[in-house]
């Protein structure tokens, strides 16, 4: 992503975070920019234990649940999304203009592939206009095993 655009967006984040705090009456403290910022950099998916190391290694002082407040205001307002590979640890992305996309998780090792498939998502519009149902979100996980699982299964 181009410098520009990527600096555009990361001042939109922190505009979009500042004013849901101010709404909640909140203030955006050094912490909470901190996290922030180590949070949008990450970039991927991150869970709050590895935020909380990240944001540890700036300010020692940061301390665990003001971390997970933060992804909570963070999910609340649209800059992250929760996500729950049912390995057990939620994990948060980045949400804000983000492009949608889907996931396939490997239940042996945990990993993950990020997908996006036009003509599922074509499916899926067909099937809730066949039920005059209007889709305002959703979320697709598909749970199976990797290349790397599978070929280690077969040895």
């Amino acid at each position: 992503m181009k410098n520009a655009v990527k600096d555009k967006r990361r001042e939109r984040e922190y505009e979009v975070f500042s004013q849901y705090l101010k709404g909640k009456d909140l203030k955006l403290t050094s912490q909470r920019e901190l996290i922030l910022e180590a949070f949008l950099a990450q970039g991927g998916h991150i869970s709050a234990e590895e935020l909380y190391q990240r944001a540890r290694e700036k300010k020692p002082h940061v301390g665990f649940a003001t971390v997970y407040r933060t992804l909570k205001h963070l999910t609340q307002c649209g800059l992250a999304r929760e996500l729950d590979f049912g390995d057990g640890r939620i994990k948060y992305e980045p949400e804000f203009n983000r492009r949608h996309h889907d996931h396939m998780i490997c239940t042996q090792c945990g990993a993950y592939i990020e997908f996006l498939n036009p003509q599922i998502e074509e499916l899926q519009e067909q099937v809730s206009r066949k039920h005059g149902f209007k889709i305002t979100s959703h979320r697709m996980q598909l749970y199976g095993l990797c290349q790397k699982c599978q070929k280690n299964a077969k040895s």
